[in-house]
């Protein structure tokens, strides 16, 4: 395992010049303010693979020990350009990073074919000090890694899941506060369905089982973004609903939760649903709008949702997407939404030009909810949105001089937003603190 020490650097952050609406209407009126932030940037000392790149993926573990420990779960380059080779890099509380490959049965670090969208790994740690991480899978069988122990390599576990033989795609995992993981993932390779699928891993008993098929439809696939788990020990999954088989493009965000001491599924008034779930019976949190299809077309041009992520606020789940609507010009704009009363409101972050399939949100003491989104143009591409007690939103470059095109999020135990910031146009990987 190599360990190297890298140096940090603070930089005040410039301002986002970018157009921002108070409310999800055509022809809001818009602010646009210029701050300053403060923020820790790291590059990562191994070299990234430019297929590491996704919207869905949970990439990001934390762990608070002697101090804060970082898991990025991430892609190097393979043994020729159209492969790449998984591996964990981790940040000690020292700031010491080290790297651990992730090994097949015979030794050797597993590599597979890219496949950008797809291809890119999640990862989490169990309470026992386990890693776990599923990588690579694009309605492929399990491919799955894990520790035994703390330190120890990361080895091919995959003859360990349920559902063994089928089809496996964007998984996205998470720690439960009692040490158990959670798995949400699209299972199935059929053309007329695909349905989503949450998994549990029992840290106490080393097992994963099923708990239930959470959504499914006919000629409807169901793709998961997100899931958190509350103090409670209630689940919460964030996904979306796509005409079958896949697209690009989808429709119907939604939400759901699940409580594993009563086995039942909920919305977010907690009124009991029966799963699986349908488009019909599902808790939208963003609706169709006026001129909205349902296509395979990846050429599709009208409304659809593409990208969400969640976070909580004690037990109320918090929501941050991307939705091009017929008023806003092909661009994808950057949305809030929370629940109230029986149904979901929302309000428009960004609408200040094209962003990229990839977003995160946190909850701060202080400023509430952080919406993180990334631009497609700009020397500073990755931004933090805030809203201030009159409701403005206003955004400062998360990373200042890194023109990182995806992102992922996880806040730690001490309270701060730990950053994953790929920068696939330069095979580089940044950590960044706020």
């Amino acid at each position: 395992m190599r360990r190297l020490t890298v140096r940090i650097h603070t930089a005040l952050a410039a301002a986002l010049a970018g157009l921002l609406l108070p409310a999800p209407a055509a022809g809001a009126s818009t602010a646009q303010t210029s701050v300053a932030a403060v923020t820790v940037v790291e590059k990562v000392p191994y070299a990234m693979d430019a297929s590491n790149q996704a919207a869905w993926w949970t990439p990001v573990a934390t762990y608070k020990g002697r101090g804060q420990y970082t898991y990025f779960a991430f892609n190097e380059p393979g043994s020729t350009a159209a492969t790449h080779r998984p591996a964990i890099a981790r940040r000690d509380p020292d700031g010491v990073w080290s790297r651990l490959p992730l090994l097949n049965s015979d030794g050797q670090q597993a590599e597979f074919p890219d496949d950008n969208g797809h291809n890119q790994p999640s990862v989490a740690r169990d309470g026992s000090g386990r890693l776990h991480v599923f990588t690579s899978m694009h309605a492929d069988p399990w491919r799955y890694f894990r520790t035994e122990a703390p330190g120890g390599n990361v080895t091919d576990h995959a003859s360990e899941l349920p559902d063994q033989g089928v089809g496996i795609t964007y998984p996205v995992v998470t720690t439960a506060p009692n040490g158990d993981l959670y798995l949400a993932a699209r299972v199935g390779t059929g053309s007329d369905q695909r349905p989503g699928k949450l998994y549990h891993w029992d840290n106490a008993n080393s097992r994963w089982s099923v708990v239930a098929t959470f959504a499914s439809a006919l000629h409807r696939s169901v793709y998961p973004d997100d899931l958190a788990v509350d103090a409670s020990g209630r689940v919460h999954l964030l996904y979306e609903w796509a005409k079958a088989p896949a697209t690009a493009f989808r429709h119907q965000l939604s939400y759901l939760s699940y409580d594993p001491s009563t086995g039942a599924f909920a919305d977010s008034t907690h009124m009991t649903v029966t799963t699986p779930v349908t488009p019909a019976t599902s808790d939208v949190v963003q609706d169709l709008t006026a001129g909205e299809e349902w296509s395979i077309d990846n050429a599709y041009t009208g409304p659809a949702v593409q990208s969400a992520k969640l976070t909580l606020d004690g037990s109320t789940p918090k929501v941050a997407y991307r939705y091009r609507s017929a008023v806003s010009g092909g661009h994808f704009r950057v949305y809030y939404a929370y629940p109230s009363g029986s149904g979901w409101i929302g309000k428009t972050v960004y609408a200040g030009g094209q962003t990229a399939a990839a977003l995160g949100i946190t909850w701060d003491e202080t400023d509430t909810k952080r919406v993180y989104y990334v631009t497609t143009s700009g020397t500073d591409r990755v931004f933090a949105a805030t809203q201030s007690a009159d409701g403005m939103w206003t955004a400062q470059s998360a990373a200042p001089g890194v023109s990182a095109d995806r992102l992922a999020v996880r806040r730690d135990s001490d309270g701060r937003d730990v950053l994953y910031l790929p920068d696939a146009a330069h095979n580089a990987l940044y950590y960044a603190t706020r």
